[in-house]
């Protein structure tokens, strides 16, 4: 008997919560009562649900809008606090609002390159370890995303450094840097650390001249002694391996 009533005051329950809950056609009416276009059919009635349809619309895209918006300042408040990880997740959400925005995919490549770099192998297990892998995985990423940035934005310039940077540094490929630091340059002539890098993929590339020539103008640059001492010693570097 107990059984009985316990099954009957839990069909009760689900009933009563079945009862209770609006439905999508019970709240779709509500909404149109509230809009006074409950079911318009003259041409004037039609103009005026029209008319309130758009505004609430305009107000949803707005809403919406902003979302994104508030996602991207996010990520940027993490990246202020050095939190590339949560910062990627943001700029990623940001990206389902903005899909052709060029900031956005900048973000993602540059926290996907601290990401990279926090990827250790702290197990030791070589290059076949899953810390690799992922490692591999945000640097591919942080490509992907600059080369998208480049396409809605090919004058981008911090874009084209950092493709470079991650070309010469990360995967070694000089050849595949040289254009994108070439024309960041272009723009921003006094630029050292580019200059560095770019003499790094000239180096790579065995273009000794080019890379000699950019030392020598970061040494009459003067940026600081660390730079003036480096750029010397990588000329001198470059001199022995030209005359080989």
């Amino acid at each position: 008997m107990k059984k009985i009533i316990k099954i009957s005051f839990a069909l009760f329950i689900a009933f009563a919560a079945i009862s209770c809950s609006p439905s999508y056609n019970s709240v779709k009416r509500m909404q149109r009562i509230e809009e006074g276009v409950s079911n318009p059919t003259t041409k004037e009635e039609l103009e005026e649900a029209i008319k309130k349809y758009d505004a609430r619309a305009m107000d949803l895209a707005l809403t919406e809008g902003q979302i994104g918006i508030w996602y991207k300042i996010l990520g940027t408040r993490y990246i202020d606090q050095q939190m590339y990880g949560k910062a990627l997740e943001c700029f990623q959400k940001a990206l389902s609002y903005y899909p052709d925005n060029a900031n956005l995919y900048y973000y993602v490549g540059s926290c996907a390159g601290h990401m990279a770099n926090a990827s250790l192998d702290f197990d030791a297990k070589g290059t076949s370890s899953d810390e690799a892998i992922k490692k591999m995985n945000y640097l591919r990423l942080a490509e992907n995303s600059y080369l998208q940035a480049l396409k809605i934005d090919p004058n981008y310039y911090r874009v084209l450094y950092g493709l470079g940077i991650l070309y010469v540094f990360e995967f070694g490929q000089g050849d595949k840097a040289i254009p994108y630091l070439e024309k960041f340059l272009s723009v921003q002539t006094r630029d050292t650390n580019a200059m560095f890098a770019l003499a790094g993929a000239y180096y790579l590339t065995y273009q000794f001249d080019k890379a000699i020539e950019l030392y020598d103008k970061i040494i009459e640059l003067k940026p600081n002694t660390e730079k003036v001492q480096a750029a010397q010693e990588n000329k001198k570097k470059c001199l022995e391996l030209q005359y080989k």
